[in-house]
């Protein structure tokens, strides 16, 4: 089987223009489309075709990857993308989307004639840049070896989930997940917060840390991107964050179960974005106990 695919990316923010560069780099034929054609420019320095609209986009792909900020965004780019299907081309649909989104977006696959692999990944800018993301994945047996060659090129591994792509499987681990980032980075907000505010340095609360069951990384860096003001550029923006923490409560909810902290998280995220704090980091929130 040839390894060596013509891909089309449609979303090229932070994760879909990594994404796009490691397929480059992997010898991969890549068209890009993004609503802001600005954000092509740099794709087609490094040898990615820029497409005027989606349906250009996926002409003659083998493999169609979205990376768009929700469920609505990728209902509405796979319809203006139609036109250029090709029946039997995968899709590999990584945008996190909620669990009642994922049989809607099968059944348009169906449709299309698309088979669908759903693939939301685990990992932020810097693993996406190193094409060192993990890739939560659903899909039938027989498709599987058909995206192994993308899944390869943008992740360090694949974890299948099941073979039912319509099930989503794939998208309630990566809520799971993410529930455990927003959690870890709300920690970071709030401890630096509750620190300064009791005249403590939070190098001192770090240091009874250091080696034992309680020290994180993550928790490192999200408390560094406060304190060293380095929230933008962002790893995992307030606006992408806060669309994530809400599709966490409302999974919760349809299944009976209140999130206490994750609700709180959401509206620590909502009073973020309302500061004008969309596209900083999602330790950003850190500013919403003020």
């Amino acid at each position: 089987m040839n390894t060596k695919l013509k891909v089309a990316v449609l979303g090229t923010g932070i994760m879909g223009a990594a994404m796009a560069r490691n397929l480059l780099r992997a010898g991969h034929e890549v068209s890009v489309w993004n609503r802001d054609a600005a954000k092509t420019e740099p794709l087609a320095s490094d040898g990615a075709r820029r497409a005027a609209n989606p349906a250009e986009a996926v002409e003659a792909a083998d493999v169609v990857l979205t990376m768009l900020y929700d469920a609505a965004a990728v209902e509405e780019v796979i319809q203006a993308a139609a036109p250029g299907i090709r029946p039997g081309t995968a899709w590999v649909q990584s945008t996190t989307v909620g669990v009642q989104d994922v049989p809607v977006l099968a059944k348009l696959a169906a449709g299309l004639g698309l088979d669908l692999v759903e693939a939301p990944v685990s990992g932020t800018r810097a693993p996406a840049e190193a094409g060192q993301l993990l890739v939560l994945a659903a899909a039938p047996e027989a498709v599987r070896p058909r995206v192994a060659p993308v899944l390869d090129a943008i992740g360090a591994r694949t974890i299948w989930t099941g073979d039912d792509p319509s099930k989503g499987s794939a998208a309630r681990l990566k809520l799971v997940v993410n529930s455990w980032v927003i959690a870890a980075s709300n920690a970071a907000g709030e401890v630096v917060g509750l620190a300064e505010a009791l005249g403590v340095d939070p190098q001192q609360f770090l240091s009874v840390l250091d080696g034992g069951g309680l020290d994180l990384p993550y928790l490192r860096t999200k408390m560094g991107l406060i304190m060293d003001g380095g929230l933008e550029p962002a790893s995992f923006a307030v606006d992408t964050a806060r669309k994530d923490a809400h599709l966490i409560v409302d999974a919760a909810a349809e299944q009976g179960l209140k999130l206490d902290g994750a609700e709180a998280y959401a509206a620590r995220l909502d009073r973020a974005a309302e500061q004008g704090r969309t596209k900083q980091d999602m330790a950003a929130a850190y500013y919403a106990s003020r």
